[in-house]
């Protein structure tokens, strides 16, 4: 905790920068988008109906009695990547302004690294090889208690 506090000091930019990053991966979860959008929409009604009004999704007809199968998200009335652009480009300038552009840039190439050593030295489906030894070292076991 004190870290970030410190992080916060030093570079304000870099930890906003940070929290629309992790913004705009959340909105591309359809559950929190919607009830992003719905709680925004709940609190501005509380303050202008008329705005709130405004932002609701448009209309869409149901076709023969079926909504349709892949539904748009919207939020606050705007197509969901309308803010995943918006949040995303705001966040990459204030990644680019407070010069932490390429401390983020390492940080995911050295996950990318790590991801990709570990899943190269992953032994394949490890916990049936550790099954199989078992049921071999008892057959084995169970000849010599029988000798």
């Amino acid at each position: 905790c004190d870290f970030v506090g410190l992080g916060f000091l030093r570079r304000p930019l870099a930890i906003l920068a940070a929290i629309l990053t992790a913004l705009s991966i959340a909105f591309l979860n359809d559950s929190f988008a919607s009830t992003f959008s719905e709680k925004v929409t709940r609190t501005v009604r509380q303050f202008s109906p008329h705005l709130a009004a405004k932002m609701r999704p448009p209309f869409t007809p149901v076709i023969r009695g079926r909504p349709s199968a892949k539904r748009a998200i919207y939020i606050c009335g705007r197509p969901r990547w309308v803010f995943v652009f918006i949040f995303s480009s705001v966040s990459f300038i204030l990644w680019y302004v407070s010069c932490g552009l390429l401390t983020v840039l390492w940080a995911l190439a050295i996950a990318l690294l790590a991801t990709v050593l570990h899943a190269s030295f992953r032994t394949p489906n490890l916990k049936a090889r550790l099954n199989t030894f078992r049921e071999e070292f008892r057959a084995v076991w169970r000849n010599y208690s029988e000798l």
